[in-house]
């Protein structure tokens, strides 16, 4: 017989997954801070990339948001709320698929990785940011399940933070790797908590990081294959991304 995994939700287990939300944003804030304080970013950019920012910074205040009234004996505004997070982090996949194209269309990637992987690493990793909030949202009834595939879910969305915190330049050609290995800590921790806690690992925590890891090794499979590199010459048709080789490093901006 299967044994049962016993969550016990007290207020220390709750403190932890609001320490948890709150590092994964404080990630996020520092990560694009870096950027704009070291001049690495300026507000002369696409609108779809503000509304993009905007988007992504508004998930983040809500997850935190949401997490707080998860804590509450009278949770019906965390249900309602759940509801506007739904809606927006749909929005969130397509602006998110979106805007990876527009800049890999434009020869706007990150030079520390190839245009062809960085194209898809953006787009995987979002849809399974939104796979995973739906899957959350499908088990909302089972807390132990909705709030660690919610975390795994909102550790994705720390890879860019992280790329701007890392020496990613140094990191070629191993720079995804070291950005994964960063967004894996999160559901680490809630490994390591359960583990102290229960003496075991919830499953939740195993599907949502076996699908980060599945959607990194997949990322280099998909971005040469002869697939991969017909939507890439789809999407940048008619660019200046078409004029850039898609498994070639950019050059170097100049300092």
């Amino acid at each position: 017989m299967a044994s049962v995994f016993i969550d016990r939700s007290g207020a220390a287990n709750q403190r932890f997954f609001l320490k948890l939300a709150v590092a994964m944003a404080l990630v996020i804030f520092i990560g694009f801070s870096l950027q704009w304080l070291m001049g690495r970013s300026t507000f002369a950019m696409p609108a779809a990339v503000h509304v993009h920012a905007l988007l992504f910074i508004g998930w983040t205040v809500l997850f935190v948001v949401q997490t707080t009234f998860a804590g509450r004996r009278d949770r019906t505004l965390h249900r309602r709320l759940g509801w506007v997070g739904a809606l927006w982090a749909t929005v969130m996949v397509i602006v998110g698929i979106y805007t990876t194209a527009m800049m890999v269309r434009r020869g706007a990637a990150p030079f520390f990785f190839t245009p062809a992987y960085f194209l898809c690493m953006n787009t995987l990793f979002v849809a399974g940011f939104g796979a995973l909030v739906a899957a959350a949202i499908v088990l909302r009834r089972r807390t132990e399940w909705h709030r660690r595939l919610m975390i795994c879910a909102m550790a994705i969305l720390t890879g860019p933070a992280f790329g701007r915190i890392l020496p990613m330049p140094l990191l070629i050609p191993w720079a995804a790797w070291f950005v994964t290995a960063a967004v894996l800590l999160f559901p680490l921790a809630g490994m390591i908590a359960d583990l102290r806690r229960d003496r075991r690992v919830h499953r939740a925590w195993w599907w949502g990081a076996g699908t980060i890891v599945a959607i990194h090794v997949s990322i280099g499979v998909v971005a040469e294959s002869a697939p991969g590199l017909a939507l890439y010459r789809l999407v940048v048709g008619g660019g200046a991304g078409a004029d850039v080789s898609p498994l070639a490093y950019p050059p170097f901006p100049p300092l």
